[in-house]
């Protein structure tokens, strides 16, 4: 078998067969295949594309490629979930806990951001102390001991797709609908979970721009989970404005510990809801979504959820009583209030622009090696419908050493993301389940 001759095969439109697709995942792995060459087959694939069977077999040659984690000696039924990502998407943070005091064995390997915003380790991280990168024996425990863990992502897992994706990043292949659903499936299943749900988000502030797409990428690692007999179902949900009011590390942690109070904004609340019924539901911890929503409901109510999540800070290295003295973050020394210019109402508040904003603040990075300022971010003070005056606060933005040239971008960009209307705009859809 020669790589030559599959990329031929594939430029060809020509399906390739398990074993070819192992030859060139394996052989990249080792160093037998070469970057130009995998980099010419990749590029085939963008134009003539994988069958279903194809990305099933990718993606489980990926997930062989590695370490798979095993949690039968703990629990039958270990859920995760997985978000394509958006501004302002702390749904982990408060999902995990959730679901974990009502009872579910939650295994959870999160990534760090690279782009606007940062990722949900980048947020954990942002509470003093608070250890993301676990040894494999501290995860399995404390998945043992509380039903839950947050971690991340280790390179014993999936290690073929690390570095198929490090070549799609700088070769223009990253947005190939099998070679997304190939990376993600992969790592959900090497994860050891046994029900996925996933959030696939479209609209300003994803890379994914429409629905229609976001359903079809959903669809596709739907069926590649079946394929490999893991059961994935999924929601598509809008990202045209931030979810929730708080961007950026710090102030997302501080909204999810609001959530978890009671305290929260109905758009996160939905989408934490969909996710967290589907996952209860399918671990026989309900029949409903109506009795998954009392479940819930009463998790956060009793106090059961917030408590589960001090046991996750506390197990992982940092101090629980954060939940109640925000002073414990780091505090941002400046702030700029963006006022509104005439009446009206919020037609608008592009997800994409107020991330940007709150990039140039420091709330994201460029280069995995770049660093992240905590306390960098925005609250949004109004929402998409709601009435504003004018002189009223829209956004307020929080940053610490910031050259006066970021901050007038940041401020402009901040801007442009806000659009007034006269008349009440008619409410966009924001979940479309599948």
């Amino acid at each position: 078998m020669r790589t030559v001759d599959l990329i031929q095969k594939k430029k060809e439109g020509k399906k390739h067969t398990k074993e070819e697709i192992y030859f060139l995942v394996n052989g990249y792995t080792k160093g037998e295949v070469e970057d130009y060459q995998m980099s010419a087959w990749l590029m085939a694939v963008c134009f003539c594309g994988l069958d279903k069977e194809e990305t099933a077999w990718m993606t489980q040659a990926f997930v062989d490629s590695g370490e798979v984690l095993d949690f039968s000696h703990i629990s039958n039924f270990v859920a995760d979930k997985h978000s394509t990502g958006g501004v302002g998407d702390k749904v982990t943070i408060v999902l995990i806990p959730l679901l974990a005091s009502l009872g579910v064995t939650c295994a959870k390997l999160s990534g760090r951001g690279l782009g606007y915003t940062g990722g949900t380790v980048d947020k954990l991280e942002s509470i003093p102390n608070f250890k993301c990168e676990m040894s494999k024996d501290e995860f399995m425990k404390q998945i043992k001991d509380i039903n839950a863990a947050i971690s991340s992502q280790s390179p014993n897992l999936t290690p073929a797709d690390g570095k198929i994706y490090a070549l799609r990043d700088v070769t223009a292949t990253v947005d190939n609908k099998s070679l997304i659903c190939a990376s993600v499936v992969s790592k959900k299943i090497a994860s050891g979970a046994n029900s996925i749900v996933l959030d696939v988000k479209y609209g300003s502030g994803a890379f994914i721009k429409t629905k229609e797409e976001a359903s079809e990428l959903a669809q596709l690692m739907i069926e590649t989970g079946a394929l490999l007999g893991r059961k994935i179902s999924a929601i598509i949900s809008s990202m045209e404005q931030p979810l929730g009011t708080h961007i950026g590390n710090s102030l997302e942690i501080i909204e999810s510990i609001e959530f978890l109070k009671g305290n929260y904004q109905k758009d996160l609340y939905d989408v934490t809801l969909e996710i967290a019924a589907k996952t209860l539901i399918a671990g026989d911890f309900c029949k409903t979504k109506e009795e998954a929503k009392e479940k819930i409901d009463n998790a956060i109510k009793s106090g059961l959820a917030l408590e589960t999540f001090k046991k996750i800070i506390a197990y992982q290295g940092a101090n629980p009583d954060i939940v109640n003295d925000y002073t414990l973050f780091k505090q941002a020394e400046n702030s700029y209030k963006l006022k509104a210019q005439k009446d009206g109402y919020i037609e608008e508040l592009d997800a994409l622009k107020i991330a940007r904003a709150c990039k140039l603040l420091g709330a994201g990075r460029d280069k995995k090696s770049d660093s992240i300022d905590p306390a960098a971010g925005c609250i949004l003070n109004k929402k998409t419908g709601d009435e504003i005056k004018s002189g009223e606060t829209l956004l307020t933005l929080y940053y610490n050493d910031v050259k006066d040239e970021k901050l007038n971008e940041a401020i402009d960009s901040a801007n442009q993301a806000v659009k007034i209307s006269l008349s009440k705009p008619y409410a966009k859809e924001l979940i479309y389940a599948l």
